[in-house]
């Protein structure tokens, strides 16, 4: 009976759909830019691409600083546009770009006047600090941009324009990497500039994805940025619009931050382990672009159904997209399993690391079970009814209190083998799931969290 409700609401499927593959489609440009830039720079030589790489991590936390802050147009926007309140969402957007900015003016401030010093808190080499502050010089004039195009396509996503948001983000992707050919190995009279050349694209790319936001809001349909609101301060509204994107702030902080402590447990398990986790890490992260386009989803239109005022449709819809969860978690482990035998074929690696990698694929396509529901439920559902607390406490209990702990004891106190010390970083999500559930069953994410008045 569930599965025939959800096949036969075409309406739903078609919206999910609708929403679902732009939002996919960001995600997995934003991996191959990555993966574009470190694969130019190691044709440089290597010193340059570890020292981008080492330099990109004050982006890292940049971006997760945004995330949090547009979190809040996500699960407010969402929902005041399933109340057709256009007014709202208009301040709303207003705030976001005041806090968006003072994050990306601080981080401009940084990387600008003091990226050697930014530098030391990654590496301790001279030529990686030089390098990488020579990149941090000028990419910080991206930093500086990125929160205001953030707002923007955040706004377009929850107002009916997520494939404008897709196309602006992955034109710019592709521009980044088309300017990456042509600066760091010179092109057409243009002098090959390395490192110089990857900060100079990512520069234009932002340019150029900033002008495209600002010409389509022009557009009849799109929410405009009115300046009175970036200046304006109206006290209800900025205090609902922290009570949701804070706790979706300190959950990024401690998932990155718990990521960063994973990569670098591996790293210390020797060369072969190291290989094996990269090439892991890859074909999650690949993977995840799916889980995180129907989270997207499914909280813009959960969130418009609660916000109209439609509380039972909203709970309907959290319904199907909860069976929608187990089903693409089972998609991605027959998918992971697949991978095995080709990624061993076209990849080299020793046959220790080989060993590694199949066995860290096997422990992965469980692992994406619990990643996918836990990803769709917490912050597609969840955060559509403002239940953003969640999150962090899963996250303080599941990954810093249980899977962190036991994978760096396991590591340096009772010397695991490998393959259970990459099980012990996987306990997080899959542990999460029963917990999940019951927390779903509680419904107290079915709330319109909107106001009749501000």
């Amino acid at each position: 009976m569930i599965f025939h409700d959800l096949f036969q609401d075409r309406s739903f499927n078609r919206k999910l759909l609708s929403l679902t593959f732009p939002i996919t489609l960001q995600s997995l440009m934003l991996a191959l830019v990555a993966a574009a830039d470190a694969l130019m720079l190691g044709m440089v030589n290597q010193n340059a691409m570890a020292a981008v790489s080492l330099a990109t991590q004050i982006q890292f936390v940049q971006n997760m600083l945004l995330g949090g802050i547009v979190a809040g147009v996500g699960i407010l926007g969402a929902q005041y546009w399933g109340k057709k309140d256009r007014l709202v969402l208009s301040k709303i957007f207003g705030l976001s770009v005041q806090e968006t900015v003072l994050v990306s003016v601080a981080f401009f401030i940084g990387c600008y006047f003091f990226p050697e010093k930014l530098m030391l808190l990654f590496a301790s080499d001279e030529s990686l600090i030089r390098l990488g502050a020579d990149y941090l010089k000028i990419a910080s004039w991206s930093y500086l941009l990125t929160g205001l195009s953030q707002s923007y396509l955040a706004v377009m996503r929850v107002t009916d324009h997520a494939s404008r948001s897709a196309w602006i983000s992955s034109g710019a992707v592709i521009l980044n990497i088309v300017l990456n050919m042509v600066f760091i190995f010179g092109f057409a009279g243009i002098p090959a500039m390395g490192v110089k050349g990857a900060a100079l694209a990512t520069v234009f790319a932002r340019i150029i994805e900033l002008i495209w936001c600002i010409v389509s809001s022009f557009e009849k349909s799109f929410i405009k940025l009115r300046l009175k609101y970036i200046f304006n301060f109206e006290k209800t509204l900025f205090l609902d619009f922290w009570k949701y994107s804070l706790p979706v702030l300190g959950a990024y902080m401690f998932w990155g931050t718990g990521f960063t402590a994973y990569t670098a447990l591996m790293g210390h398990m020797g060369p072969d382990a190291a290989a094996a986790n990269a090439i892991a890490a890859v074909v999650r992260d690949l993977m995840c672009c799916l889980c995180n386009g129907i989270a997207g989803g499914s909280a813009i239109i959960v969130g418009n159904e609660l916000g109209a005022g439609n509380l039972e449709m909203g709970k309907r819809y959290g319904r199907r997209t909860a069976i929608i969860s187990f089903l693409i978690g089972f998609f991605c482990m027959f998918v992971i399993l697949g991978m095995i035998p080709v990624v061993s074929h076209f990849i080299k690696l020793t046959h220790q690391a080989n060993e590694y990698m199949v066995g860290m694929f096997l422990i992965l396509s469980v692992y994406m079970i619990g990643r996918c529901v836990c990803t769709v439920m917490i912050n597609g559902v969840f955060s559509a009814g403002g239940d953003t607390m969640f999150d962090v406490y899963s996250l303080a209990v599941c990954m810093w209190g249980i899977a962190l702990p036991i994978a760096f004891a396991g590591a340096f106190w009772f010397h695991w083998p490998v393959l259970i010390i990459y099980a012990c970083t996987c306990l997080d999500e899959v542990g999460k799931v029963p917990w999940v559930v019951h927390h779903y069953k509680k419904f107290k994410w079915v709330k319109n969290i909107t106001r009749e008045e501000i």
